[in-house]
């Protein structure tokens, strides 16, 4: 029998770089809770750059489950920091039999249900909490995506999120995704409207090392306009 996912109230923590505590995340579920559930909503007046998004992010993903070097089963996947299901719908419903969604703002998974459409079907589980207090199945998932939300995370609870996840992971070859934002100079940028921080690629890469995990696939999002941040994802195990 499988244990069940478990929620845990994250630790009154200061992350390293002293960027967070319960104040970082309770201002954030604040924004986030004035958001409109809509796809320009969730991508903060950007949806216009959603379908160049996803075209990346398949690009990215499809070598990993399909094709003469696939090495990840198309099973399960786990869309974190979901929002209204745009990921799950247009990347992951279509690439694996069940897919799950972990979103703090219920709002937002009350409205997944109605944006996934016929799509829901595939949808195993929706999980309202905050990422920081997530514990996903152990040996479950093939796939697990964040995107646009690890900004939200201190660094000592990236960590401790990213080693829970690799438990989540099914042995030997599942993958972890992150596909974020990625500050220019060697230098963090500190966002206060939406209580986040934008992390530079030396920062990422410490965390993925605190973590244990080793970088197999790097690649950069194309096609996004110049004014925005540069976009990275990676692929970890």
């Amino acid at each position: 029998m499988m244990a069940t996912p478990t929620f845990e109230e994250s630790s009154e923590s200061m992350s390293e770089d002293g960027i967070g505590d319960q104040k970082f995340y309770s201002d954030a579920a604040k924004y986030w809770e004035a958001v409109p559930s809509t796809v320009n909503g969730v991508m903060g007046g950007l949806g216009r750059i959603s379908s160049t998004d996803v075209a990346g992010s398949r690009k990215f993903l499809l070598p990993f489950i399909q094709g003469e070097g696939a090495t990840v089963s198309p099973n399960r996947a786990l869309d974190c920091g979901a929002g209204i299901g745009r990921i799950s719908k247009r990347l992951l419903v279509p690439l694996f039999a069940q897919v799950d969604l972990v979103e703090q703002n219920p709002a937002f998974l009350e409205q997944a249900k109605t944006y996934l459409g016929d799509r829901a079907g595939k949808i195993g589980a929706y999980y309202p909490v905050g990422l920081q207090g997530f514990t996903p199945q152990e040996d479950h998932y093939d796939v697990i995506w964040n995107q646009w939300v690890l900004s939200h995370l201190t660094d000592d609870d990236l960590v401790s999120y990213f080693q829970r996840c690799s438990q989540g992971l099914t042995p030997d070859r599942g993958l972890i995704i992150a596909k974020e934002n990625i500050a220019s100079d060697d230098e963090d940028v500190p966002d206060e409207d939406d209580s986040s921080v934008t992390r530079c690629r030396e920062s990422f890469l410490r965390v993925f090392e605190r973590s244990g995990l080793s970088v197999v696939r790097e690649m950069d999002q194309e096609g996004f306009p110049p004014e925005l941040f540069k976009v990275t994802m990676f692929a970890l195990r």
